[in-house]
């Protein structure tokens, strides 16, 4: 038996493992995605009872008004749909429930904030780089096996991919 045949022989297992670990990997991706988004969405709004859009933080327009230029919308209009967007579609994205669709609007999301905010420093812009990456796992993979998605699929479709 060659080196190369005996050295694959004994990688098979651990690429095994490595294969059953990976929905778990695609499902933290997800979370700690979805995570950075709905801590912002928690900072824009107050929570001290009833539907959040009805409490929102009225710091929030005041900084879509002075700080965050997003184009094409009114500040007021931005700071809803953008509570809007990161109280959603982190939740359809941690369920696995239309994910490569939440993390593509999550992915443009991001881009948006990064191209809105001046101001943001070397660090800011880190954390959003971070952000987009983590998002493109979904977004090129699917969602995984720990998802809606794929029990959806499987269940309607018959695919047991």
């Amino acid at each position: 038996m060659s080196l190369l045949t005996r050295t694959v022989n004994l990688a098979k297992p651990v690429i095994h493992g490595l294969d059953a670990l990976a929905p778990i990997a695609d499902l933290g991706v997800r979370l700690w995605a979805a995570k950075f988004f709905w801590d912002s969405a928690l900072t824009k709004i107050n929570v001290d009872g009833g539907f959040p859009f009805l409490h929102m933080n009225p710091t929030t327009i005041t900084l879509f008004q002075t700080e965050y230029q997003v184009p094409l919308l009114a500040p007021a209009a931005a700071a809803y749909l953008g509570t809007a967007v990161e109280l959603v579609f982190p939740v359809l994205l941690a369920l696995g429930l239309g994910g490569r669709f939440a993390a593509f609007v999550l992915f443009v999301f991001n881009i948006v904030a990064v191209v809105s905010y001046p101001g943001l420093e070397e660090f800011g812009l880190a954390q959003h780089q971070l952000y987009g990456t983590l998002l493109l796992v979904p977004l090129l993979r699917g969602p995984g096996k720990l998802s809606f998605d794929h029990w959806l699929r499987r269940r309607w479709l018959g695919d047991n991919r």
